[in-house]
């Protein structure tokens, strides 16, 4: 039986897995799986959002620059109450001032370090008070914070990784646990920022893969907990957006690798080199300058995950390189993928 059912051809596979609207007709497609899978994101057609925005809540954690500086102000024009979660908010920093300057009474930035529990529980607080009604709890919650570095796996030391970890993951994984009583209050959102290199690995990205296959992982996890309670957990998978967020500029990347350099064991220098060393500094330079500098699709997949009644579980917000080099490095056998990227 299970061989039979294997060696089906394609047309003759069922046919009823996925359905998109046409927003045109209000009609349904059901398309073949084995071409849906194909779909790229940008394609996706957004569902109907939940009403009414303008009384719900959400905290987005990382709101100095990036993506959260630009979800905060989104968000606000969208109608919600957002408070806007800032490292540099006790320093003054030009995001946090920026977005003092709106002066409206529906956006509140707050000092936010995600690694530190006395901070979070602060904000719990925080945000408890300044609800209207605290027992319908808070509609939503970004996890958005994030830092980045890159370097292969003998040139990082294992503080860089724990550092990694420590905001990326665990700080993730410590502001939802802090929050999800007032999300499960409202049966809110979850709406956790993952990558591309959440779904698939790359060569000098391994502390950065490491965290946010984590945060992959956990989401899942709270996905599956969660959705009795009414719930929903999605997760965010953008590109390479590096020159939209300013993540890494030329001189950001010198001091990271003169750094690493400097700190690396005798036997490893002396193994690779400096040329070698050198070449893959040039690498991840040019990977900086070649990604989008449009944040929307980014903080459109983010609003409707908020906004929609049947959010999507995952959104790709990425060009069509890094989403069919995603399919590939997901779904075909690593001897496969290896030789077509890595090799």
């Amino acid at each position: 039986m299970l061989t039979t059912r294997l060696s089906r051809p394609l047309s003759q596979l069922p046919r009823k897995t996925l359905s998109f609207s046409d927003r045109g007709n209000g009609t349904r497609h059901s398309p073949p799986f084995y071409l849906a899978s194909f779909v790229a994101v940008g394609r996706r057609t957004y569902a109907n959002s939940v009403n009414p925005v303008g009384s719900k809540a959400v905290l987005v954690t990382g709101c100095d620059s990036g993506f959260g500086f630009s979800l905060a102000k989104h968000l606000h024009s969208e109608g919600f109450l957002v408070f806007a979660g800032c490292l540099m908010k006790d320093k003054e920093g030009d995001g946090v001032k920026e977005l003092d300057n709106l002066k409206s009474d529906r956006l509140r930035t707050v000092q936010l370090n995600v690694c530190k529990s006395e901070e979070v529980d602060k904000v719990l607080e925080i945000i408890r008070s300044s609800l209207k009604d605290p027992e319908k709890g808070l509609w939503g919650l970004v996890n958005n914070a994030g830092i980045s570095t890159f370097g292969e796996v003998e040139f990082t030391s294992m503080e860089t990784y724990k550092e990694m970890a420590e905001v990326n993951l665990w700080g993730t994984v410590r502001v939802t646990k802090a929050f999800l009583p007032l999300i499960r209050r409202a049966k809110g959102r979850v709406v956790n920022i993952s990558s591309v290199m959440g779904r698939m690995a790359n060569v000098a990205r391994s502390p950065y893969c490491i965290t946010k296959f984590g945060v992959e992982a956990f989401s899942d996890c709270l996905r599956y907990e969660m959705h009795p309670l009414g719930v929903k957990v999605s997760v965010v998978e953008p590109g390479n957006f590096i020159a939209a967020t300013s993540l890494y500029s030329l001189e950001r990347i010198r001091a990271i690798a003169n750094k690493m350099w400097d700190e690396l064991p005798e036997v490893v220098r002396k193994d690779y080199g400096k040329k070698y060393f050198d070449e893959a500094v040039v690498r991840m330079q040019t990977y900086c300058n070649s990604g989008s500098t449009d944040m929307s699709p980014v903080i459109k997949a983010v609003t409707h995950a908020l906004t929609s009644a049947t959010p999507y579980t995952r959104y790709h917000p990425m060009d069509y390189y890094w989403w069919v080099r995603m399919q590939i490095m997901t779904h075909l056998p690593g001897a496969i993928s290896d030789r077509i990227y890595i090799h």
